[in-house]
């Protein structure tokens, strides 16, 4: 089964200022972050199960290469990303979504 996967505004606000942040680095680095994101997404539109709970209903899925963890909540066949976040912020950050 496929699972619809949407990302919501702050998320994508999330994404917007990491591949920034690292097109400041070298402009390539963006691009390969978008990639392994992409990657990630990919993966829970088709086994979004596999990741586990770690609050309430809220899971997540780390990226490869890059230190960034996606915070998603499954709802019936629908993934939404609540945000998508350095691994090392601050829970409190994730954990308000829901």
């Amino acid at each position: 089964m496929k699972f619809t996967v949407r990302i919501r505004r702050r998320a994508e606000e999330d994404i917007r200022e990491a591949r920034d942040w690292y097109d400041r680095i070298r402009p390539d680095l963006g691009r390969d972050f978008g990639d392994k994101l992409d990657a990630v997404i990919d993966s829970l539109a088709t086994h979004p199960l596999i990741y586990a709970r770690i609050y309430n209903d809220i899971r997540c899925a780390m990226t490869r290469r890059f230190p960034y963890v996606v915070y998603f909540v499954v709802e019936e066949h629908r993934v939404s990303i609540l945000r998508v976040l350095h691994h090392a912020r601050d829970p409190r950050e994730w954990q308000r979504e829901r």
